[in-house]
């Protein structure tokens, strides 16, 4: 299964360690190959050091593509993570 989603990065200072640390920790059971793409950048979201690389700044657009068997438990992670600004504020 593959599922592609737009978002918006709502965090005051964008996508920071704090953050990327989430989203690292979030992806490192899943089994699905999980990518964002921002502008022409594509990463691995299991990467933090990739992710602090795109440079996420507060409104920034990111194309989250998930694929493999847990696609669709993982984009829900994801999507709730990036909603809920990561518990910051």
């Amino acid at each position: 299964m593959k599922f592609v989603e737009k978002v918006r990065v709502q965090n005051n200072l964008g996508i920071h360690t704090r953050p990327a640390t989430a989203i690292v920790k979030l992806l490192h059971r899943a089994k699905s190959e999980v990518t964002f793409t921002h502008k022409k950048d594509t990463i691995n979201a299991k990467s933090i050091l990739s992710i602090l690389m795109l440079a996420l700044h507060k409104n920034a657009q990111v194309t989250i593509t998930v694929e493999g068997e847990d696609a669709k438990d993982v984009m829900d992670k994801l999507l709730k993570a990036f909603a809920t600004n990561f518990g910051e504020e």
